[in-house]
């Protein structure tokens, strides 16, 4: 006799649930969250808000129909045993994995593997990509960069007019004293 699910409208309803969730975000980073607390998983959910992302503790199974359902495939590989899903938006999913590689080193949580704009990515990818500068980070860069070389020029200027300044003075006493 083969096992089949059965499948009731209060299932249904927690995967359409967890679609919606889901959908509203484009980093998934999946965590192994056995051993901590619920004073640590607290103090980890208030973190992550301010980031603007959420931490949310999921049935696998549910959670696997709800990712392919958004054709967010690939997941499964990351969902096995006790599984917890940090959900960002956009270009926070760098800055939310950094505080959560940051927070493993105080907490037993493990970081499994990512989904990020549709790309898979391992335990050891996602820690790389958390090492990477963020957005803002990358534009201060390429600014400053930018600005330099004028800047240079600038000060270049302002050293020649307060070298020829200093000079004018011993320059203007020396024809006065000739007359």
């Amino acid at each position: 006799m083969d096992y089949q699910t059965r499948i009731t409208p209060a299932k249904e309803e927690a995967v359409k649930v967890l679609k919606e969730e889901f959908a509203e975000y484009t980093g998934y980073i999946f965590t192994d969250y056995r051993g901590m607390t619920v004073e640590q998983i607290t103090d980890l959910r208030h973190q992550l808000r301010a980031k603007n992302a959420a931490y949310r503790v999921v049935k696998n199974r549910f959670a696997k129909i709800a990712f392919n359902d958004l054709d967010r495939g690939g997941a499964e590989a990351h969902m096995v045993g006790p599984t917890a899903v940090a959900l960002s938006k956009g270009e926070e999913t760098g800055a939310v994995a950094k505080l959560l590689f940051e927070f493993a080193k105080s907490a037993p949580i493990t970081v499994k593997g990512a989904i990020v704009d549709g790309d898979l990515f391992d335990a050891a990818q996602i820690e790389a990509y958390s090492k990477l500068p963020g957005r803002l980070d990358l534009i201060s860069i390429l600014m400053g960069t930018m600005k330099a070389p004028v800047q240079k020029l600038a000060a270049t200027l302002l050293a020649y007019v307060e070298s020829k300044q200093g000079a004018s003075p011993a320059a203007a006493e020396a024809p006065a004293q000739e007359n």
